[in-house]
């Protein structure tokens, strides 16, 4: 197949694109090695994860029923800053004015109610 070192120095530095749909045989082959992959290297138990509830939680659904990504999103927000959605997904402390965007271009509102004791 590769005739010489340097023919597959250039094969692995080169980037493979496929055009259009793969068919229902190759779809199960990169099925059977992402399964692998996983297998051999499971993610991480302790990784952080998306709030299951709040703000952050209601700012996901409304994200992906649109089918927004973070990036895109952030887009509509003004800025080109995916993280600032993923850390408010992740429930962590971002600036007030980054959720209220962020809110504002989901077609959401931000609002204060009475904490019930």
């Amino acid at each position: 197949m590769f005739q010489n070192l340097e023919q597959v120095i250039m094969a692995e530095n080169r980037r493979v694109f496929r055009e259009g749909r793969v068919s229902a045989e190759e779809a199960d082959r990169l099925n059977d090695i992402r399964r692998e992959a996983l297998e051999e290297f499971p993610p991480d138990p302790n990784r952080p994860r998306p709030a299951e509830n709040g703000v952050g939680a209601q700012v996901r659904a409304a994200r992906e029923a649109k089918g927004l990504s973070w990036y895109e999103l952030a887009e509509l927000t003004g800025t080109t800053d995916a993280e600032t959605i993923r850390d408010i997904e992740y429930g962590r402390d971002v600036k007030l004015s980054h959720v209220e965007a962020v809110a504002s271009a989901l077609g959401l509102t931000l609002q204060l109610v009475e904490q019930s004791v």
